[in-house]
């Protein structure tokens, strides 16, 4: 459809799947936009010890609402192109190509907004860190790495736009070891805090912890799908509700603990 020369896609136009993928980047960046407002307005309410944490939300929210106004903006354009082919295989071939160049924004974001959300989850624990600035070194620089990995092995095509699979998997096990790494530092971080926190805290971290291993390894896993026949659009669509999952929900459970009273 088109208002004012302006396309607006639809399902008749562009196919169901592709509308609920655009559906979903763009209450993403509703979502992100909205956290970063609540978290600038919420900020004179959380404790002074907390708030640079908290701040880090806004940081977040900031960054990925970026990320999804240009990932829907070339998604859209992308469906404008989708809305004048009518053959299948030129569809997909067209689906998967533009993922390629529009997918790249995502790993951006995550290079930078992974270890500040690392940051976040490891502030839960509220203690002191200082025996351990190698091993928080160590994890923050191979979290960065994992997505910078990854998006060298984003970008692994041919002349054609087409995936390099073997250069692409290279890069993906690379990936994954800094992934591994991330995962067993931050269990050992668990584990040497129990005792030296609150149980209450000790859990609130390990659900942190759950929740972020689980969503990145998710990004691995849609990672590897690309080398398959398989519609890009569900990769955009597990993206996208595994960041909503893990960034804002990551934001919220910083600000009930930043919230609450002190014993």
């Amino acid at each position: 459809m088109e208002v004012s020369n302006m396309f607006i896609p639809t399902a008749g136009a562009v196919g169901l799947l592709p509308m609920v993928t655009y559906f979903f980047l763009v209450v993403a960046l509703f979502v992100f936009a909205g956290n970063f407002i609540f978290g600038l307005a919420s900020l004179p309410t959380i404790r002074a010890e907390r708030r640079m944490t908290s701040t880090l939300t806004i940081v977040v929210s900031a960054i990925a609402g970026l990320s999804y106004y240009l990932i829907q903006a070339y998604y859209r354009d992308m469906l404008a192109d989708l809305a004048a082919v009518p053959n299948d295989i030129d569809r997909q071939t067209l689906i998967r190509e533009s993922y390629n160049a529009i997918g790249q924004y995502r790993y951006i974001d995550w290079f930078i907004s992974a270890p500040l959300l690392l940051i976040q989850v490891i502030s839960v624990l509220n203690w002191r860190l200082a025996d351990s600035k190698r091993m928080l070194t160590g994890l923050l620089m191979s979290a960065s790495f994992l997505f910078f990995a990854a998006y060298i092995g984003h970008q692994q095509l041919s002349f054609d736009n087409e995936i390099q699979v073997g250069q692409k998997v290279i890069w993906g096990l690379l990936a994954t070891i800094d992934y591994v790494f991330v995962f067993f530092t931050l269990n050992r971080l668990g584990k040497q805090a129990d005792g030296q926190t609150t149980p209450e805290s000790l859990r609130v971290y390990r659900l942190l912890v759950l929740t972020i291993i689980t969503c990145w390894g998710i990004h691995l896993l849609g990672y590897f799908l690309t080398v398959l026949q398989v519609d890009f659009n569900w990769i955009h669509l597990i993206f996208t509700i595994t960041d909503l999952i893990s960034q804002v929900g990551i934001g919220i459970a910083i600000y009930v603990v930043s919230t609450q009273s002190q014993d």
